[in-house]
């Protein structure tokens, strides 16, 4: 079992700067990658960012140069860091960390950018 939790979510102006968090427990071990996906209103979910094990990342090109995915393993949690924030950026953000055959998700949340 694993459960993340987001937070750090807010409104902020466009220009603006959030960092989100995600709290990872449980069987965090067995967890080889954690991705921030976005979730806007009437859109589908769609991958942000993701970071492996060993520090490796990928991002959207929407969002490659404005946002920074980084972990802390001692803490057992893993950061959005969001500069340049723009309304297009509005959404619930959520964590996700695959264990096998299972996906785990966050509850999400809440950014809104304002133009």
């Amino acid at each position: 079992q694993v459960q993340l939790v987001e937070s750090g979510g807010g409104l902020v102006q466009a220009g603006g700067s959030l960092r989100l968090s995600c709290a990872v427990s449980g069987s965090t071990f067995s967890i080889t990658r954690i991705g921030w996906y976005r979730q806007a209103p009437g859109k589908q979910r769609e991958f942000v960012a993701r970071i492996t094990r060993d520090g490796s990342t990928n991002y959207a090109d929407s969002v490659k140069g404005r946002f920074t995915i980084s972990r802390d393993n001692a803490k057992n949690a893993v950061y959005l860091q969001m500069y340049s924030l723009k309304p297009e950026d509005t959404a619930i953000y959520y964590c996700n960390g695959p264990v096998g055959p299972y996906d785990y998700w966050g509850q999400g949340t809440q950014v809104t950018v304002s133009s």
